[in-house]
């Protein structure tokens, strides 16, 4: 019994011993330092997970994320429809070793019509070639020589570097040019302007209609007048009857008139026109022959006209 009161006693007094005591605050004594807080490891891990934060933003991203999102299907279709709209509905096609070797046959088919034959390398064609659909040509064409057997159109300018052979008549609708020698054989033209010197080294040869004319007082009764040529020159021939006086033999209207008074000229053929004080009265719609002195009765006189304007 006593032991067992010894082993309690020692107990309490060691638990006693245990207990915390605070330290009596003096005057002179600093107060006791607190117990600093102490972080563990995964206290310092522990960190707001990336679903948190954005969760706590979505108001914002999910509005930029759908128009972005918009933005490149609007793209996607666009650019789409841009490559199907600049794509040829024929399709290409390569020729194989074996299809090569086919076109050695009569009336060989390759492919059809929505397929394009490509042809990497040079070819030659030894015989004729026959295209019946249209035919394009990117790039520059020479040809040694060329058939067209009907209509040739161009759209575009021309530019002939040799020699130029129409067999059959050649219709220009606009203006020409030439810049060297132009030969022809004939030339018919409704109107001519030269810019400078006419060089002829033929002869100059006048047609056209044949002016009207009517007889003046000067030719006397019963006399006649005629003319041979036309407004550019003839020849007008007097035949003068009775009792003939000082005067107009002929009066001649041109077939067409000029656009002002025009320059005649007028040469006596033979000694007996000459004899004659001749002169004439002009106008742009034609000319009269006269005589200031009195002819002789049944009389022939000739003159040539060469008219100019």
């Amino acid at each position: 019994m006593e032991e067992d009161k010894e082993k309690i006693e020692a107990k309490e007094s060691t638990e006693s011993s245990l207990e915390y005591r605070a330290p009596e605050e003096t005057l002179d004594s600093t107060p006791a330092a607190q117990p600093q807080e102490t972080v563990t490891p995964a206290q310092k891990n522990n960190k707001p997970s990336l679903k948190n934060r954005l969760g706590s933003h979505w108001t914002i991203y999910i509005p930029i994320f759908v128009v972005l999102l918009v933005g490149l299907v609007v793209a996607a279709i666009f650019l789409y429809k841009n490559q199907n709209s600049n794509k040829s509905s024929v399709s290409e096609q390569n020729l194989s070793a074996s299809q090569l070797s086919n076109l050695a046959n009569a009336n060989s088919t390759i492919g059809n019509s929505n397929q394009v034959l490509t042809v990497q390398s040079s070819a030659i064609f030894s015989n004729q070639v026959l295209v019946r659909g249209q035919l394009q040509v990117a790039g520059q064409l020479q040809i040694s020589q060329l058939a067209v057997s009907k209509n040739l159109s161009i759209a575009g300018d021309t530019s002939i570097q040799g020699g130029l052979t129409v067999q059959n008549g050649l219709s220009v609708n606009g203006s020409g040019t030439f810049n060297g020698n132009l030969s022809a054989t004939q030339i018919t033209t409704g109107s001519l302007t030269l810019t400078g010197d006419l060089s002829l080294t033929h002869h100059l040869i006048t047609n056209g209609s044949i002016p009207s004319r009517t007889t003046g007082a000067a030719a006397g009764s019963g006399g006649t007048v005629s003319v041979n040529g036309s407004d550019t020159a003839g020849t007008v021939t007097i035949n003068t009857g009775n009792g003939p006086a000082a005067g107009c033999f002929i009066n001649i209207s041109f077939a067409s008139a000029f656009g002002s008074t025009p320059h005649i000229l007028l040469t006596p053929v033979g000694a007996e026109s000459s004899t004659l004080s001749y002169y004439i009265n002009r106008t742009s719609t034609g000319f009269s022959i006269c005589s200031s002195n009195a002819p002789q009765a049944a009389q022939i006189y000739t003159f040539d006209y060469f008219v100019i304007d």
